[in-house]
């Protein structure tokens, strides 16, 4: 989308001339006479850059400068004046002025300015917006793993990077969704642009619409500060991805629409309308196809967004990419913790691999975190991962091959050997360790000291090559 200009000169001929000088080199060129109309125009037409000339009559090209910063719009002006005014360009400057070009005016040496001073707010414009990222973000952005499933995903994300087309990202929770989508937008032609990211179902519902679209001033309580631009218009000519858009309610998926239909909104509270250049990714957790279903998501909006699909496979559909996955966080944790972990032990590899990580690669690296921070062993085992146990749906015999922790027999069993085949096992878990053991097993370390001695056992822990 072409940059837009806005001049500012009470010297028609010079205006018309600089506006077709400017259309001509592929800019979006709006022009005014009058300093008191310029205030309304930087409402509506929403420049890029100002041209301005500091003196407009009875408003000078200070007065309205002072009057957009104390709005906080910090919209770039580059002031056009005199060789006997550069004392009052630079107070200009001063006041937040980018620039100031003087008359007769070199137009080659305005282009390049204008183009310098663009290039600037949009590099600012992007650090703002990564350190935004980097200060959220709760983990790291490389994919990792080698399993086939993840290939297949990836390849595919990569075909359709190239295709500026809308896409839906299908996975679990933690499941990588926002990587992949990344993903995407680096491999496309709008890699330079930026990348937003916005959890919808983490907005409270009132708030989506202005987060997502923005407000004009006074269009709501809270809002008389200044105009705030939304998240579409922070992603102009990049990629804004929509996490677990299905969260959305009727009215705002009414205006995601529009958008995906026309690239045109209004802010809230506004009265233009605003044209964006942005590549939709949307992802979900939820099936899409069934709250269509039953009403919650607009049918043809479900087919707007689901131009191309990936589906991203959950992190028990890719063990093999689950020991590689844990020794990336563990090299990433003892960097941050100052640990020195050197890795797994064989007994603590086969338990990930059998634990079905409900919450994915975010469980997983939530997981290698704790162990990280809070052990002193130099090698990871089993015991360290005694607070899975209590995770909703894994119990301790989910640790013991997938199986129940004995078997009874047809002619039956003692109930004092179900008892000590149990307390053994999951000193296996832990490694020997009483206190993790007995949280397993729902006692005190006093009580299973008891139980011990009571069925004669004398626990020595099993070799472990690993360890």
């Amino acid at each position: 989308m072409a940059s837009k200009v806005l001049i500012v000169d009470d010297d028609e001929l010079l205006n018309n001339s600089l506006n077709a000088v400017l259309s001509r080199s592929g800019y979006d060129v709006l022009s005014v006479t009058k300093g008191e109309d310029a205030i309304q125009q930087i409402t509506e037409f929403q420049p890029d850059i100002v041209l301005m000339d500091l003196f407009l009559g009875s408003v000078t090209g200070l007065d309205l400068l002072q009057k957009l910063r104390s709005e906080k719009n910090e919209t770039p002006v580059i002031l056009i004046t005199a060789f006997s005014d550069v004392g009052s360009a630079v107070r200009a400057i001063k006041l937040g002025a980018e620039d100031f070009i003087l008359k007769p005016l070199d137009l080659e040496q305005l282009e390049i300015l204008i183009g310098k001073t663009l290039k600037r707010k949009n590099l600012e414009r992007r650090y703002e917006l990564l350190k935004d990222e980097f200060q959220q973000k709760t983990g790291p952005y490389a994919i990792v793993g080698k399993s086939t499933e993840l290939r297949k995903v990836v390849q595919t994300a990569e075909r359709l990077a190239r295709a500026d087309t809308t896409v839906l990202i299908i996975g679990e929770s933690g499941s990588g969704k926002e990587l992949i989508a990344r993903l995407v937008h680096e491999k496309s032609d709008r890699a330079d642009g930026p990348f937003i990211s916005i959890n919808c179902g983490a907005i409270p519902k009132e708030l989506a619409e202005s987060e997502l679209f923005g407000y004009e001033r006074g269009a709501f309580t809270g809002a008389m500060d200044r105009m705030r631009q939304g998240k579409f218009e922070l992603a102009n000519q990049g990629t804004i991805l929509l996490d677990e858009v299905g969260e959305l309610t009727h009215d705002v998926q009414v205006k995601l629409l529009r958008i995906l239909e026309s690239k045109r909104f209004y802010r809230l509270g506004g009265a233009k309308e605003i044209t964006v250049d942005v590549r939709i990714i949307a992802a979900t957790n939820k099936n899409l196809k069934a709250a269509v279903e039953k009403g919650t998501f607009r049918e043809d909006l479900y087919y707007r967004l689901n131009v191309a699909q990936l589906n991203v496979p959950s992190l028990r559909e890719r063990v093999e990419d689950i020991t590689l996955l844990a020794t990336t966080f563990l090299e990433e944790f003892n960097r941050k913790f100052g640990k020195s972990i050197k890795g797994f032990s064989n007994d603590a590899v086969k338990l990930l691999e059998k634990y079905s990580w409900p919450g994915n690669v975010r469980e997983l690296r939530n997981a290698i975190e704790r162990v990280a921070l809070l052990e002193s062993d130099t090698v990871v085992k089993p015991g360290h991962f005694v607070f899975l146990s209590f995770h909703p749906g894994f119990t301790s015999s989910r640790l013991l091959d997938a199986q129940r922790v004995v078997s009874v027999p047809n002619q039956g069993i003692k109930m004092d050997e179900i008892m000590k085949e149990a307390i053994t096992q999951t000193l296996d878990i832990t490694g020997g360790n009483q206190i993790q053991a007995a949280k397993i097993l729902g006692l005190t370390r006093s009580r299973l000291r008891y139980r011990m001695q009571q069925l004669k056992i004398k626990y020595e822990p099993k070799q472990d090559a690993g360890s």
